[in-house]
């Protein structure tokens, strides 16, 4: 298991804004990652080094976005102002995590605008939902990975949020250090009356000596 991507939230209406300027601050070109048909949801990614990538992903006007975990979770955030919304790891078999959590795979796609269609499986968006600092996981069916779209020149360096360690501990079987390949994790304690779980920011590197933060 390893992390596959990090996702942020814009409403409709920006983002376009959103992806211009996430893109000029890691200095990477975003592309165009098409719709979520059964979910709601458009995102636009950028790849990354070490075989990850950045979404920025944004609720359509579409019932699915009312029903479907990951639909809510994006609209919700969307609704709050937007931001980080969560981390994704990759693995190569749900069978285990689906025993452990009790609940099954869905399928998702996206077809993005030239036609290719990116299939994979999915698993713990409901607990993303209910508790924004936990993960969720995919497992890949498409060979074409998002990393692979576009020229990577930036990696993650580190990764702050708010959170429980000892719930993030149980909710990925072990430490979640171990699953990060060497991206630096921050978590931070969170009160009960405190509403920000979740990430609160990704910093990247832009070469051996520059990095920016993204909030």
């Amino acid at each position: 298991m390893r992390l596959d991507h990090v996702s942020y939230v814009a409403s409709h209406d920006q983002i376009s804004d959103v992806v211009n300027r996430i893109g000029s601050q890691i200095r990477t070109a975003f592309v165009d990652g098409g719709i979520h048909p059964k979910f709601g949801t458009r995102n636009f990614t950028a790849p990354l080094l070490n075989g990850q990538y950045i979404e920025v992903v944004c609720p359509l006007d579409h019932p699915a976005t009312e029903v479907t975990p990951f639909g809510r979770a994006v609209k919700k955030k969307a609704d709050e102002g937007g931001g980080w919304l969560t981390w994704v790891f990759n693995t190569n078999s749900l069978e285990e995590i689906e025993g452990r959590i009790g609940r099954n795979y869905v399928e998702g796609k996206r077809r993005k605008p030239d036609g290719t269609e990116l299939l994979w499986k999915q698993i713990g968006v409901l607990a993303t939902l209910e508790k924004s600092e936990l993960p969720f996981f995919i497992e890949w069916i498409s060979k074409e990975h998002p990393s692979l779209d576009g020229k990577p020149y930036t990696s993650i360096n580190s990764i702050k949020l708010f959170g429980d360690t000892k719930i993030l501990s149980e909710w990925v079987n072990g430490d979640i250090r171990d699953y990060l390949g060497g991206i630096k994790l921050t978590i931070e304690p969170i009160n009960s009356s405190e509403s920000n779980h979740g990430i609160n920011s990704v910093e990247f590197n832009l070469n051996s000596k520059k990095t920016v933060v993204i909030l």
